[in-house]
């Protein structure tokens, strides 16, 4: 299994201020990743969700924390792909100009959005979205693989065009798409691509989304040169020494991650002003409760959080499940900077070694 991390830069209560630090925050944290052996750091896009994320340039995060690393890879989590917010040449060019600089380590994923913020924002053909991803998708791989390309689609018409630079990764960069559902994941792995899957659901649940992936990857008619078959999860992550400190932080920290989230996601709404998602630290009954109910068999596979003890056997039923990658949100907007900082560095120390990159 592969452990990663996962930026949002979430934040809380944004100033002006708190926006500057989190960038300079999260790249200090990606380093200290890179020096403890995880994976990868994925970094996602989303435009005008304040009190959700503010990477909207991942290509700039992911270029400078390339540049003060040597080994992690550095994997878009995702690039927005339908036609308004970018036009599949200048992917293949980020990307490809990115897998140089990087030594080849760029993993790319895709996704179309589903806030109605972005969507309006960008003024996007909402019925047309999923049809425009996908036709991306059998684009942006020709562009890196062919010389001179040339395409003529329902909604891309190009002209024959040298398109360079080329990704130095054969035949190109690995390939996921964002998976909200459990038929997206299947999508997945019908077009070879890999899944990008938020942790929800109980471990049976799981087990069933990742063989139904699988299968449909066996029998995929892939977009790209290369199938990826890879499922990965994103799970809440505060991993402490101090197992119920942890779940302070941890439990907080994912309430408001799921909360900001869903202000956002969960209807028709664009909202501008706060969004008040933050309810505070759990009080002594619901926070026991939750630490009580981490490893119940029927418990959601939504976290990975507390002692390194606790976390070591919850990564094990995301193993059993057949998982991949878990790419860790540590960086939650209640979570402090050295909380976040000395979690990845006690799951690094403590946890990563127990779980062996058997690829």
């Amino acid at each position: 299994m592969k452990f990663s991390l996962f930026f949002e830069m979430q934040l809380a209560d944004p100033t002006r201020e708190s926006e500057r630090q989190i960038f300079h925050d999260s790249v200090e944290q990606a380093v200290l990743a890179d020096r403890l052996g995880y994976h990868a750091v994925w970094a996602v896009e989303h435009h005008g969700l304040r009190e959700y994320a503010h990477s909207s340039a991942p290509e700039v995060f992911l270029s400078f924390v390339a540049a003060r690393t040597e080994n992690v890879r550095v994997g878009h989590g995702v690039t927005l792909t339908a036609h308004r917010y970018n036009h599949p040449i200048r992917i293949a060019e980020r990307v490809a100009t990115l897998d140089i600089l990087s030594g080849g380590r760029v993993n790319w994923g895709s996704g179309k959005s589903g806030t109605r913020t972005e969507q309006h924002a960008f003024e996007t053909d909402i019925p047309a979205l999923a049809d425009q991803w996908l036709e991306a998708q059998r684009l942006i791989p020709r562009i890196w693989s062919e010389d001179v390309v040339e395409w003529k689609g329902d909604f891309f018409d190009i002209p024959p065009t040298q398109v360079v630079p080329k990704p130095v990764q054969s035949p190109h960069p690995p390939m996921f798409a964002a998976c909200s559902t459990p038929s997206s994941s299947v999508q997945a792995g019908e077009l070879g691509l890999g899944a990008l899957n938020f942790s929800a659901g109980t471990q049976k649940k799981l087990t069933d989304r990742v063989r139904r992936y699988r299968e449909a990857v066996a029998s995929a008619d892939p977009v790209g040169a290369a199938v990826t078959d890879h499922y990965a999860c994103t799970p809440m992550s505060t991993v402490l020494e101090d197992d119920r400190r942890a779940c302070e932080y941890g439990f907080r920290g994912a309430a408001y991650f799921w909360q900001s989230q869903m202000k956002y996601y969960g209807g028709e709404q664009r909202p501008t002003g706060p969004l008040h998602a933050d309810a505070g630290p759990l009080g002594e009954e619901d926070l026991k409760r939750a630490m009580d109910e981490r490893l119940a068999p029927d418990a959601p596979l939504t976290g990975v959080i507390g002692s390194p003890e606790i976390c070591r056997r919850q990564i094990e039923r995301f193993e059993e499940a057949g998982v991949d990658e878990l790419i860790l949100v540590m960086q939650m907007g209640t979570v402090p900077h050295e909380i976040v900082m000395e979690s990845i560095r006690t799951f690094g120390e403590q946890v990563l070694p127990h779980f062996p990159d058997r690829t």
